[in-house]
């Protein structure tokens, strides 16, 4: 999962699944994504680690966006493209509020900024596996959520994963995370999901099952 930054949230690893995918009867590397390392209100989180398993390789998340109320992405703290990606940063420019995109067959985008020539520009939420992250919105003082994840059932029993991480009210509304191990404000994606981390916090390990 992707780290959230100043006040948008990270999006979500890259999910993917795949049946009667054949391997050699040899040794295979297999890697587990990193999260990304936790923003601050100068500095966008940093984008997850790839995870990989044989040619299948699932895009780590991308971080969310700083806290700009000024310069938006076009600062380069701005949030990053990623398996799902980060949630808009607060910012007072009018041309600078869209979320990241994710990966096809991935992930989703992570959420705009809405009325952002008002105060107290709110964050976004980074993106999900099943969902879009959501909008910060400045009218109604409401960060937005992570996206929320998907299920999946090959561990045994149905479990969530890859939801993205949660943007940041300032002094308004926090947003949550998204089901599948997003992090709120302040708190780190899931280990072993993908998750997204809320604003300011690292995002979750991955995981890969056979």
């Amino acid at each position: 999962g992707g780290a959230g930054g100043g006040s948008g949230g990270g999006g979500a690893g890259g999910f993917l699944t795949a049946t009667g995918f054949s391997v050699a009867a040899t040794g295979l590397t297999v890697t587990v994504g990193a999260g990304g390392a936790a923003g601050n209100s100068g500095i966008k989180g940093g984008n997850g680690a790839n995870s990989v398993f044989s040619t299948i390789t699932a895009t780590g998340g991308g971080g969310g966006g700083r806290n700009d109320r000024e310069y938006g992405s076009a600062s380069g703290n701005g949030p990053q493209q990623g398996g799902s990606g980060g949630g808009m940063g607060r910012t007072s420019t009018s041309s600078e509020t869209q979320g990241a995109p994710g990966t096809s067959g991935q992930g989703n985008a992570g959420g705009n900024a809405i009325n952002t020539l008002s105060s107290p520009w709110v964050g976004s939420g980074g993106g999900g596996a099943g969902a879009v992250g959501g909008n910060g919105n400045h009218s109604t003082d409401v960060a937005g959520s992570g996206g929320v994840g998907l299920a999946n059932s090959y561990s045994g029993s149905s479990v969530y994963y890859a939801g993205g991480g949660a943007g940041d009210g300032n002094d308004g509304t926090d947003g949550s995370g998204g089901n599948g191990g997003g992090g709120g404000v302040n708190t780190a994606g899931t280990a072993n999901t993908g998750g997204g981390g809320g604003a300011e916090a690292a995002g979750g390990s991955g995981i890969v099952i056979i």
